[in-house]
């Protein structure tokens, strides 16, 4: 026997009628693209918005960083979790005002997460236990101390806000390694290799790239423009090697002379302005330096070129200082010593629809939007239709107004208003009085 066909539609066998819509499934969430570099624009509008305070700010960056290389160099780390911490640490500074939480909490949470993503693994308490015996060289502790139990866990919190900062993107830029490429083309050995001259000029490129991250540099260019301003200004500040930046040029890819001035200049400022904070400024006379920087920006204003790279006059906004705030925290293990054992780190998330999902393709994330947005998007249409309007009847009066009209017409030889009163039943017959008028009381 033949298997039956049915004759019922198949949205009504599933139990839905034609007429019923299927409800759009959940939202697939929102997905975040971490930028590679931020220009110097975007970089002052975030700050802005979290109130900088720019002479306070800039200690707390310096100190931050120093006390990083500090502790890396303590617990023998190598210069890659140095660069990838600095980087998260700048990173999250920008993000987050300092009311909220200690500059040294961040720095060695940055440290931590550096170690992670690095290979270089430290517990938190070897990052704390060094910080504190740097701090206090009059006493020193070892990690397994219960001194390091709380501010460990408050570690532990401010790690999962520098994943969210970062965007959970852990790629990071070592200058270094490309800058040691550089300098053995510069000085092979054999040709003046070992000389002191030749040896001080790696040992200042090299102290530079560490100086470097003391800046918002590496937040704002690649590597390769981040190499040529160190070697272009240690040739300006050394006076020899200078051959052979034109064939760095040459071999690698394109990069904007305007990026790379832009760098030194940040650089020149650092060293200008902070100099004992530095490791190469304070080896430099202060008038050699400035002399360095008027012909940096000779050359900057020779070729055309703004101080920024990609900066919008237009979209520049009003350069108001904004509030003050206090740095410290009071849950800070910095700034509070009698902390909890059980502290931890809560912050008040924005309300959003859906998951917030971190994608690192920007190509891919593009295309899932363009793709997701044709199931969300509302698509209106207008349709015109002719409808005929039938014309209303005229309306038809009551029978009140109808018995008013004829009482009109039959008593339309009285003129004015009656001299009596009306009473409830109308008319004049119904007046009680009228008829016992010659029989009244006296």
């Amino acid at each position: 026997m033949a298997p039956s066909i049915p004759t019922e539609p198949a949205s009504k066998r599933n139990g839905v009628n034609d007429h019923e819509v299927v409800p759009i499934g959940p939202s697939p969430g929102l997905s975040s693209n971490p930028p590679r570099c931020i220009s110097e624009q975007t970089l002052q509008q975030m700050l802005k918005s979290i109130g900088y305070d720019e002479a306070r700010e800039d200690a707390y960056r310096l100190k931050g960083v120093q006390l990083i290389d500090s502790v890396r160099q303590s617990i023998s780390l190598p210069v890659k979790t140095f660069d990838t911490a600095a980087t998260y640490y700048h990173r999250f500074r920008i993000r987050f005002p300092s009311a909220e939480y200690n500059y040294e909490d961040v720095a060695l949470a940055s440290l931590f997460v550096a170690c992670k993503v690095e290979d270089t693994i430290k517990k938190s308490k070897d990052v704390l236990c060094a910080a504190h015996n740097i701090r206090q060289p009059h006493d020193q502790r070892t990690p397994d101390d219960k001194m390091f139990d709380g501010p460990s866990k408050f570690t532990v919190g401010l790690e999962r806000h520098i994943l969210e900062t970062i965007g959970f993107d852990f790629q990071a830029q070592y200058p270094q390694k490309l800058l040691i490429k550089l300098l053995r083309k510069m000085f092979p050995k054999g040709e003046k290799g070992d000389s002191p001259e030749v040896k001080k000029f790696i040992s200042d490129a090299y102290d530079m790239s560490i100086d470097l991250y003391k800046t918002f540099a590496p937040l704002k260019q690649p590597s390769f423009p981040l190499v040529m301003a160190i070697l272009e200004l240690t040739v300006l500040l050394t006076g020899m090697g200078g051959d052979h930046l034109p064939q760095f040029y040459a071999d690698r890819y394109p990069v904007r002379k305007g990026c790379v001035l832009e760098v030194m200049l940040d650089l020149m400022d650092l060293y200008t302005q902070f100099p004992k904070s530095t490791k190469v400024g304070s080896r430099y006379d202060l008038n050699k330096l400035m002399d360095v920087k008027i012909d940096i920006n000779k050359m900057l204003s020779g070729n055309r070129y703004h101080r920024h790279f990609a900066w919008c006059d237009k979209c520049a906004q009003d350069s108001s200082d904004a509030l003050s705030v206090t740095p410290g925290s009071v849950i800070s293990p910095a700034t509070n010593s009698s902390l909890p054992g059980n502290i931890t780190v809560k912050r008040n998330g924005k309300s959003s629809e859906g998951t917030l999902r971190f994608v690192f393709d920007h190509e891919d994330a593009r295309f899932e939007r363009e793709t997701v947005a044709e199931y969300f998007d509302d698509v209106y249409e207008e349709i015109e239709e002719e409808v005929e309007e039938r014309i209303p009847d005229e309306p038809r009066h009551s029978s009140r107004s109808a018995h008013h009209s004829h009482s009109s017409h039959r008593n339309h030889t009285d003129h004015g208003w009656s001299p009596y009163s009306r009473s409830r039943h109308g008319g004049h017959n119904s007046d009680r009085h009228k008829g016992r008028k010659s029989h009244g009381y006296y």
